[in-house]
């Protein structure tokens, strides 16, 4: 008789070594020594398929970040704080527009609050088409906030270190209880490490997996945007780039081009705009092999 299969996806990877969480249960599985030869890599995040604790397939991924190895993400939680550190916005912006490309929904959630103004940071993202959310601690819904974006969602947090990641888990009420600016002993990651991702299920139903910060905040070589593309991930000018005098505009400096008079009228943000140009500069340097 057959050996019963079954289905699941993967919360961790370690030593070669699968959790695949199933409605039948969590098993400790091995993949198919087969995967190596094609070249299959099992993913946290993917549906797995299982036979006798053997991982036999991984069904196909809607999209995936290689460091950490993550796959099927539904939101990228992009922590950024008001200050110590300040926020690298040319950076945010880099990865917000990675995970528009991806198709994995960006969202912002401001932190430290408290600590200093964080208008000109509302005064930019709230407008360009993505969840915005201001974590304040002193007032007693953010947990709830929180967890209303989570729910029922496969969500990674990520964000410069210091920026609050660690508080922010703590606030989730899922028992993390995460030492803030020191070693996570529930997430088993110190500082400016990159380790094998895992994914922690939350009370609302969701999952959430913590990532390193920005900096080693990776994408694999097939991820770079092409220049031709890159404006169809900053949602904001999407309202002007059918107005633009030339059909091949690039939206950074041209004469007749929307966009450009949209960030004079102040419709779009000179932040966002100056950081696309860098943008797309980097990209009119990709050599199309390279790709």
């Amino acid at each position: 008789m057959a050996a019963e299969k079954k289905s699941g996806i993967i919360t961790k990877c370690l030593g070669g070594l699968y959790t695949v969480e199933s409605p039948d249960g969590v098993f400790e599985c091995k993949a198919r020594g087969v995967f190596r030869n094609k070249k299959i890599v099992p993913y946290v995040g993917d549906t797995a398929y299982l036979s006798e604790n053997v991982i036999t397939g991984i069904a196909e991924r809607k999209n995936c970040i290689i460091r950490p190895p993550l796959a099927n993400l539904d939101q990228i939680i992009f922590v950024v704080s008001t200050c110590e550190p300040s926020p690298n916005l040319p950076l945010l912006d880099k990865f917000i527009a990675i995970a528009e490309y991806k198709g994995i929904k960006p969202v912002i959630a401001v932190t430290k609050v408290d600590l200093a103004q964080y208008e000109a940071i509302l005064q930019i993202y709230s407008k360009i088409g993505i969840e915005l959310v201001v974590v304040d601690y002193r007032n007693n819904d953010a947990a709830e906030k929180l967890n209303k974006i989570l729910n029922g969602k496969i969500s990674v947090l990520t964000g410069n270190s210091g920026a609050g990641k660690s508080t922010l888990l703590n606030a989730l009420g899922d028992g993390f209880n995460v030492e803030t600016g020191e070693i996570s002993r529930k997430l088993g990651r110190g500082r400016h490490t990159t380790r094998t991702a895992e994914l922690y299920k939350l009370q609302c139903g969701g999952y959430v997996a913590d990532t390193p910060g920005f900096s080693t905040f990776e994408t694999n070589k097939y991820d770079i945007i092409r220049k031709e593309e890159l404006c169809g991930c900053f949602h904001e000018f999407s309202a002007y780039t059918d107005k633009c005098r030339f059909r091949d505009c690039s939206h950074t400096c041209e004469k007749g081009c929307a966009v450009v008079q949209a960030v004079k009228d102040g419709y779009i943000s000179e932040s966002r705009h100056r950081n696309y140009c860098v943008m797309y500069d980097e990209a009119k340097q990709l050599k199309e092999w390279k790709l």
